[in-house]
């Protein structure tokens, strides 16, 4: 178990090993002496097949912010990007869900808001065992090893997976690695299942069964998405920077929709796969254009904020239950958590 403050101490380690930095501005860099744009936008991003990867592939951003470096920085999950931000060394980043759940909470309490949703997660996220194993259900999870990134989506997906099977936690070996940790003990046969995301989870899938999709537990109210999170002082200080971020994520997630041979072909050069797989993985998530994110089941308005606060809400409820965390806030702080405000000034009328 991941205690609060364990994740604390790494976040002040990280502070320590980045505080020779020396910036002048929430973007990181000199003023550019144009106040609507940061000398530079520094993103955090994941091997995740959906519009954020286009958007760097095709180098939108940099296009339509020539006076602004823009840094990728690759990251392998939320609960790092969670670190990154609160050691200042990122001013967006994609997070799932449970991360930014327990971001907002306390005792990390961090300064960030969700102006956008990646994805809403499906099949690409699952639980998969090894099929040598003989397990073909939950309930034959017990005595085994499971390997998941701690305070990821997944991981909160696998306990209420466990959960929802009346199997106890204390009945399984839980492991925290990440991703490319997960492959690679899973080739050497150091753990017997995993619930991790694509394209590792399509690795293991070669050779594993799944037991349960994210997608199925969506359908029993367990719903885990992929948000994006922007500082507070980066959204106040570049509103119009965050404005074209937005438009440029919307941008991707209509070429999915217009033409999926490009947005394959992009995603495919990110994650080296073949465009035929890139394209299988994309339909695996679900992807929202602005005017879907606007609606109440998601981001709302800025007047009536949407189901998304109340689904980080559940989950943090959850994640008490489960002894992942100490105290759950209340509804008004993941109401005010997320920022359906930005999104409408980047989408006016």
């Amino acid at each position: 178990m991941v205690r609060p403050f364990a994740l604390l101490a790494a976040v002040a380690l990280a502070v320590g090993l980045t505080g020779c930095a020396t910036t002048d501005s929430p973007g990181g860099g000199a003023a550019t002496g144009d106040p609507a744009a940061p000398a530079e936008l520094r993103i955090g991003y994941q091997l995740i097949p959906n519009g954020d990867l286009i958007v760097k592939d095709q180098q939108w951003l940099e296009k339509a912010l020539p006076n602004t470096k823009i840094i990728w920085s690759r990251f392998d999950s939320g609960g790092d990007v969670n670190t990154a931000i609160v050691a200042g060394s990122i001013d967006i980043g994609l997070a799932g869900s449970s991360p930014v759940s327990r971001g907002l909470a306390a005792p990390l309490n961090i300064p960030y808001t969700v102006p956008w949703i990646f994805d809403v997660i499906g099949d690409n996220e699952s639980l998969v065992v090894r099929k040598e194993s003989g397990v073909t259900s939950l309930a034959g999870l017990a005595g085994k090893k499971i390997a998941t990134p701690f305070a990821s989506t997944a991981h909160y997906s696998l306990l209420a997976a466990l959960a929802d099977a009346g199997v106890a936690e204390s009945s399984v070996q839980v492991i925290d690695l990440q991703p490319p940790d997960i492959q690679a003990a899973w080739t050497r046969g150091d753990i017997d299942a995993a619930y991790v995301w694509t394209p590792v989870l399509a690795e293991l899938q070669k050779t594993g069964t799944t037991l349960i999709t994210s997608r199925q537990l969506a359908a029993k109210g367990k719903v885990t998405a992929d948000l994006a999170v922007v500082t507070k002082a980066f959204a106040t200080t570049y509103p119009e920077a965050l404005s074209t971020w937005l438009q440029q994520q919307d941008k991707a997630v209509k070429l999915v929709r217009s033409d999926k041979t490009a947005a394959a072909a992009a995603i495919a050069r990110q994650l080296n796969l073949s465009p035929e797989e890139a394209s299988r993985q994309l339909d695996e998530l679900v992807l929202l254009d602005a005017s879907e994110q606007a609606k109440p089941e998601y981001l709302g308005t800025a007047e009536k904020p949407g189901g998304l606060a109340t689904n980080l809400h559940a989950a943090a409820e959850f994640l008490v239950g489960q002894g992942k965390l100490e105290v759950a806030p209340d509804l008004a702080t993941y109401q005010q958590g997320i920022n359906p405000a930005a999104l409408a000034a980047a989408f006016p009328g």
